[in-house]
């Protein structure tokens, strides 16, 4: 399957910029003005959608086209922007990345890799295989159990009839016995959405790898056609700043807000699996994830990734960070508690109160011995 991208521009040097970069990332290009663009959005297909603000209502009129089109994966938005000041407000249109104008290869390149790299994401996360199996549902909050019926099943999640109403954002467990499977697999997983008839939309979370590769392989024997495999990591990142409720990262390729992500942290012998959500992104420069709310072995795990760090002035640790999926906006996603005194967490929460150059300068003064600082 090729992907296909739409330039929305009357800048020659944009275009000559952008053209060779997204075609280098495997997507095939066209090239059209406001008018025509208002229409294709909704008309043709397009996995990323790129649009010049120099004529701030046309390329808001093709941002909103582009959210309201009825495909099944919405396009990944990329703003053409010449003033810096706006770029929140660009964020709050619907874009999920911003070049800054006059575009340069080297942001273009590093941007639109993490575009890439959600697109392929996004692609396997829409592609599932039905199946309809008893399931048992056992609700994190009580011993109370649930049956409902498996409708159909993907790799990062799965969608079922519940006996009774589900709510979002609720942790649960997941039981249930595939065709041609020789075990029971459980799951833990959490709401994403849920209707009042009982049928739900489940992620699955902190999936150990064993599991995930049977589910994979499972999918792949019981489907007509599956995705080819392609790497959708982003390598080149750094933490600078690290606490128990989230870090922030530094990069060249930052994810948008509401991504959902998979950090694998490696200092010597120890490693940190941690799942979290992008809150705030700065373009071209880095994002600050807040970790998911997961169970208290994995809070002290990375509470032990902190103190090793810590115990180790001087260590380096490594980071790959992979796109998971890029959440809605009425998506309920498990966070941290609001009783934790975390001003990491704080302050990336509370993003929107700061430019990104008060927001750099406040977390350097947060720098302290709660943090682990990499540089």
């Amino acid at each position: 399957m090729s992907f296909r991208a739409l330039l929305v521009t009357k800048d020659d040097q944009a275009v000559e910029t952008l053209a060779p970069v997204l075609s280098g990332f495997g997507l095939m290009v066209h090239c059209c003005g406001y008018p025509d663009a208002v229409c294709l959005v909704t008309e043709q297909k397009f996995q990323a959608v790129l649009v010049d603000f120099d004529d701030p209502h046309s390329a808001t009129l093709v941002l909103q086209n582009a959210a309201s089109a009825t495909f099944e994966n919405q396009a990944i938005t990329v703003a053409l922007l010449s003033d810096k000041s706006k770029v929140r407000n660009v964020f709050g249109l619907g874009a999920n990345f911003v070049l800054y104008k006059p575009i340069a290869s080297e942001p273009a390149e590093a941007t639109l890799r993490a575009a890439t790299a959600l697109i392929k994401r996004e692609r396997r996360n829409s592609f599932r295989v039905p199946v309809q199996v008893p399931v048992r549902l056992r609700l994190d909050s009580g011993n109370e159990s649930v049956e409902g019926i498996l409708l159909d099943l993907r790799e990062q999640g799965m969608d079922v009839l519940a006996a009774q109403p589900l709510y979002s954002s609720a942790g649960l467990h997941v039981c249930f016995t595939l065709p041609d499977s020789p075990s029971e697999l459980e799951f833990h997983g959490e709401v994403a959405w849920a209707n009042p008839n009982g049928e739900s939309g489940i992620r699955f979370t902190a999936m150990p790898e064993s599991l995930l590769a049977s589910l994979r392989q499972w999918l792949k024997e019981h489907a007509v056609t599956f995705p080819n495999e392609e790497p959708v990591s982003v390598a080149d990142c750094q933490v600078t700043d690290l606490s128990l409720g989230g870090c922030y990262v530094e990069t060249p390729s930052p994810f948008p807000e509401r991504t959902h992500v998979m950090l694998t942290l490696r200092a010597a012998s120890v490693e940190l699996q941690a799942e979290g959500l992008v809150r705030v992104m700065h373009p071209c420069h880095g994002m600050g994830v807040e970790f998911a709310a997961g169970t208290a072995g994995q809070r002290r795990q990375t509470e032990h990734f902190i103190q090793f760090l810590t115990s180790r002035p001087g260590i380096h640790p490594e980071l790959l960070v992979s796109p998971q999926a890029l959440a809605s906006e009425t998506e309920s996603y498990g966070v941290q508690g609001t009783d934790i005194d975390d001003p990491l967490l704080d302050l990336l929460r509370n993003h929107e109160s700061f430019s990104q150059e008060m927001f750099l300068e406040t977390l350097r003064s947060q720098r302290n011995s709660q943090f682990v600082e990499s540089k």
